[in-house]
């Protein structure tokens, strides 16, 4: 019979951001699976310690907020698989599956310029070059070749969605500070 599972209980940090949650087990001596929010990891890969949270729905083998300290965090065919203090084994690791993972916002990596983390598109009102309102960013949705700006937005009443490629040849501006991005692009499209 397994031992039971003992983590650390923690505080969740005033800038944490959800950046993933736990898929699997994989292998034996404790590693795990993660589904990354991200196409790009590397928030999950800079940060040494992960905040976990129950999984929504299903089984939950722990209440409140963990800290979980990484030893690896690595790409593996195309999934992120890490490994963590005291998760020894396969039993340990599949007990945390279904698991939100957090990490403080201040642990990302730094951006260069026009380079952004896509939390922080989430939730920014989007205008064109007329000052039309378009909508409020609810997603941001990897499509392979670009990304795209998921938009919601009213119209006679009724709730509505725009897609808008974000790339230069649309996106004028980001300004994060208003929390607004500019874009070429006509409520009609």
């Amino acid at each position: 019979m397994a031992a039971p599972l003992t983590l650390e209980p923690a505080e969740l940090p005033a800038d944490a951001v959800e950046v993933g949650r736990i898929a699997d087990a994989w292998g034996v001596k404790g590693w795990f699976k993660v589904v990354s929010h991200s196409t790009n990891p590397e928030a999950l890969f800079a940060a040494k310690r992960w905040y976990l949270q129950p999984s929504e729905r299903g089984a939950k083998t722990f209440s409140g907020t963990v800290l979980l300290q990484i030893r690896q965090a690595k790409d593996h065919s195309d999934t992120v698989v890490a490994w963590a203090q005291g998760i020894d084994d396969r039993d340990a690791a599949q007990a945390l599956r279904g698991a939100r993972i957090f990490v403080p916002r201040s642990s990302f990596p730094v951006t260069t310029q026009d380079e952004y983390y896509w939390v922080d598109l989430i939730g920014l009102q989007v205008v064109n070059r007329e000052g039309v309102a378009l909508g409020q960013v609810q997603e941001m949705m990897s499509t392979g070749p670009q990304t795209v700006l998921v938009l919601a937005y009213e119209q006679d009443g009724k709730a509505q969605e725009r897609m808008i490629p974000f790339v230069s040849a649309f996106v004028d501006k980001v300004d994060l500070p208003e929390k607004c991005i500019t874009v070429d692009w006509q409520p009609d499209y």
